[in-house]
């Protein structure tokens, strides 16, 4: 992973109070954390920091759509995502961030890098299976739904012996 540094936020220097930050997540945020699921993606990211006396209040958001295959067909479309995602931020003897909702940051540290937290953000806001909307509601045309319906529309004969089993174990229950 690289070094993102426009991801950094120096908090020293901010005054107590709320701060809001903006970040805009193309295909090469996560080509730096290598990570290629997707094709293409357009994200915009909300930050609102709330600086307090000794910890940081961080509330992210995310909205935008990313350019997945579908997990039946193969076909690329575009999948609206979005996420939240809180952390507090507290001081510490050292760095700690075993829970996913508190992060402790050595004391001394001037500034934090985000990059890490959208990128989880964004990856876990992802359904695990993502299916064209075409797919959905019939209107997508593809060689692939075409060859699974002729294996649906299949049917295989049984065996003249399994049939008459078949028949013997019926007419059984109907007894």
């Amino acid at each position: 992973m690289k070094d993102l540094k426009e991801f950094n936020i120096s908090f020293v220097g901010l005054k107590l109070g709320k701060h809001k930050f903006e970040y805009q997540i193309d295909k090469k945020f996560f080509e730096d954390f290598q990570y290629d699921e997707f094709q293409d993606s357009a994200i915009k990211v909300v930050l609102n920091l709330e600086k307090k006396g000794n910890m940081l209040n961080l509330e992210f958001s995310s909205k935008g759509n990313i350019t997945v295959a579908c997990d039946v067909t193969n076909e690329p479309f575009d999948l609206a995502v979005k996420g939240n995602l809180s952390i507090i931020v507290k001081f510490g003897d050292e760095f700690n961030n075993d829970n996913e909702e508190l992060l402790i940051l050595p004391h001394g540290t001037f500034e934090l890098n985000v990059a890490q937290l959208i990128f989880e953000m964004i990856v876990l806001s992802i359904p695990t299976k993502r299916i064209h909307p075409g797919v959905e509601d019939g209107t997508l045309e593809s060689d692939v739904l075409r060859k699974l319906e002729e294996y649906k529309e299949k049917k295989t004969e049984i065996d003249p012996r399994w049939a008459k089993l078949k028949e013997i174990q019926t007419n059984k229950n109907i007894e």
